[in-house]
């Protein structure tokens, strides 16, 4: 028996037994609670709950009747708000223990909906023999198998009913076993899904595959190989996937496997947020480094600034260059395919002088960047990040490296009922 003293950042209770860190799944802080371990290393346990003998007031009973199983969310047993408090608190832990930093002003979080959400997902597809039936959904939990799920609380409705739908029509297909995954992107006017094939389709496929997409409205693409292979196969005349900034009158089209942010509600808050604290002003030279296909850098550029995007795939840079000229912003843009993982001082200068950044890297973070700033660095940055630690290890640079101060940050649940934290950080230089 233990207590569980906090959360950790996948949302698993830490406790302590026999000198030892024990990583328990479905436990919650203040919670006494018995616990099966699954693996055990010298200095650390992972376990599950057994039983529960003191409830924590902020349990509540899971939405969804496959999250024991699916490892697709990790904290639907905890109310919502409280997970918002426990990514704050991982957030200004993650700064404080890894930046030596703290902000001066922690922002309100941003809340967006908790159910329906995810309009980008990769389904695992799965033949199980000994089950006879496909199985379409996420892996279970800390396994490679794929959840036996019929339903899913966190994708679009219309897409979670359609689960069990495919796994039938993957059951008719003569390619079953050649077809290991379905990549879903739900735009403003048409559900692609993206069927990874590993073989050729049959014509009795082909018509399978098409009456599927009529009776439930959606759009058919395939895959061979990588994601450069990725076309359309039906309807071809379908709506273009996009979404849209409303605010700032912006409207992006995007390729099904391009990467978008999965909550197009949270995006749209989050580029309020983001814009307000970068404060583009016309006549300003602004760098979006991580660029994508535009995300920030149209709403910086409608503002009237002149923005640089700068981004490692050759691909999204070149879409980013079309979706500025889709919008009629191609006056005040300009983009540049760079490793910012190999950056260096030398290079960074050859940019010219900005007089702001703002900073979207993915997981890794932004470590070479930020070291290659030199004295003509930009009087503010705003970066956004989807992993505290590595934000929380550019920020010791930033502030007690390259003389910034930390003016304010905060998270922006993105993911609900996930350990996913996404967060934005605004530092300014005297």
């Amino acid at each position: 028996m233990v207590v569980i003293e906090s959360l950790d950042q996948d949302g698993r209770g830490i406790a302590h037994a026999d000198g030892k860190v024990v990583f328990i799944e479905g436990a919650l802080t203040g919670e006494r609670v018995t616990y099966s371990s699954y693996r055990k290393k010298p200095s650390y346990e992972l376990a599950r709950v057994d039983k529960i003998l003191r409830q924590s007031f902020m349990r509540v009973q899971p939405k969804c009747v496959h999250f024991d199983m699916c490892g697709g969310c990790s904290m639907q047993h905890l109310d919502a708000r409280a997970q918002v408090a426990v990514k704050q608190r991982i957030l200004e832990d993650n700064l404080q223990r890894i930046g030596k930093v703290k902000a001066e002003r922690i922002l309100p979080p941003i809340y967006g909906e908790t159910w329906g959400y995810r309009q980008r997902a990769r389904l695992s597809v799965r033949h199980v023999l000994k089950k006879d039936k496909t199985l379409v959904g996420f892996h279970e939990k800390n396994s490679r198998y794929v959840a036996d799920m019929q339903h899913c609380e966190i994708l679009p409705s219309k897409i979670a009913r359609l689960l069990p739908l495919l796994a039938q029509m993957n059951e008719s297909l003569s390619i079953r076993d050649q077809l290991p995954q379905i990549e879903l992107a739900v735009g403003e006017h048409v559900d692609v899904l993206v069927l990874r094939i590993l073989q050729a389709l049959s014509p009795a496929d082909e018509v399978i595959i098409k009456k599927f997409a009529d009776t439930h409205q959606v759009q058919f693409w395939l895959q061979t190989k990588g994601p450069e292979t990725v076309v359309p196969f039906y309807p071809l005349d379908a709506p273009a996937l996009n979404y849209s900034l409303p605010e700032f009158g912006i409207t992006m089209p995007y390729a099904p496997t391009d990467f978008t942010q999965v909550n197009s509600t949270m995006n749209r808050l989050m580029m309020s947020r983001a814009m307000r604290l970068l404060a583009p002003q016309p006549g300003e030279r602004i760098a979006d480094f991580f660029c994508g296909l535009g995300n920030f850098t149209l709403p910086i550029a409608r503002s009237g600034a002149q923005v640089m995007g700068v981004e490692g795939s050759a691909t999204l840079v070149k879409r980013a260059a079309q979706n500025a000229a889709y919008n009629g912003l191609t006056a005040n843009t300009s983009f540049s395919a760079m490793n910012l993982f190999e950056m260096t001082e030398e290079e960074l200068a050859k940019l010219g002088r900005f007089d702001k950044w703002l900073v979207d890297p993915p997981r890794d973070g932004a470590m070479e960047l930020v070291k290659s700033l030199g004295a003509d660095a930009p009087k503010r940055i705003v970066y956004v990040s989807c992993n505290p630690a590595t934000l929380a290890r550019d920020a010791e640079v930033l502030v007690h490296l390259k003389g910034y101060t930390l003016k304010a940050a905060g998270v922006m649940n993105m993911f609900p009922h996930t350990s996913h934290v996404e967060s934005i950080a605004w530092f300014e230089r005297e």
